[in-house]
């Protein structure tokens, strides 16, 4: 599945900003995977953090392989020591037990988490071991496709909003400044922000 936008979104942030426009005609469409299932993502997210892509695949299969099906039910029965014997630190895989034995507590209701204001969801999953509010910005994108996330927190976004206005530096005013401009389709803006970072 692909972050759904098509003519709607482009023509708009086509008209309320210049710049972006022309880099929107230069790239033409872009076509970002998303994952639906929130838990497996987010589960996803935290293998990847701060190891390399290739890394964070090859550790992704061996918890596969491992349980089977990703789902809490399943993290909470393996041991801590098999999921970090999957190639994470210790610290990590407490971090999945700890996602997974929240999730079955009902602290975080993924079933019922896209009824929620991005707001209410970013806070709801930032309160989860290992999960900070750019984790949850992400599953915003690309598990629950919300159309208006902009996040300042992304290096990468800064970056491409830095290079695409050619600023030497961005201030959180001005990255607001481009983030209203953008609204109510910053999430299709971030796919081109990131392109040209």
């Amino acid at each position: 599945m692909i972050f759904p936008y098509g003519s709607k979104e482009i023509e708009y942030l086509k008209t309320r900003d210049e710049v972006l426009g022309q880099a929107i005609e230069r790239m033409g469409m872009i076509e970002r995977e998303v994952t639906p299932n929130l838990f497996k993502a987010l589960i996803s997210s935290v293998v990847s953090q701060q190891i390399s892509k290739k890394a964070a695949e090859t550790v992704w299969n061996r918890l596969q392989t491992l349980l089977g099906n990703i789902s809490a039910e399943e993290i909470v029965l393996a041991d801590l020591k098999a999921i970090q014997g999957c190639g994470m630190s210790t610290r990590k895989a407490g971090y999945i037990k700890g996602i997974a034995a929240a999730a079955q507590r009902g602290e975080v209701d993924f079933h019922k988490l896209h009824t929620l204001s991005d707001e209410e969801i970013i806070h709801s999953l930032s309160a989860l071991p290992g999960v900070g509010v750019w984790t949850a910005e992400m599953l915003l994108i690309f598990s629950l496709c919300r159309p208006d996330v902009v996040s300042y927190r992304d290096l990468a976004i800064r970056r491409g909003m830095m290079n695409c206005y050619v600023l030497e530096e961005l201030s959180k005013g001005t990255f607001e400044h481009y983030r209203k401009k953008y609204s109510p389709y910053g999430s299709v803006a971030s796919l081109y922000l990131w392109a040209m970072s």
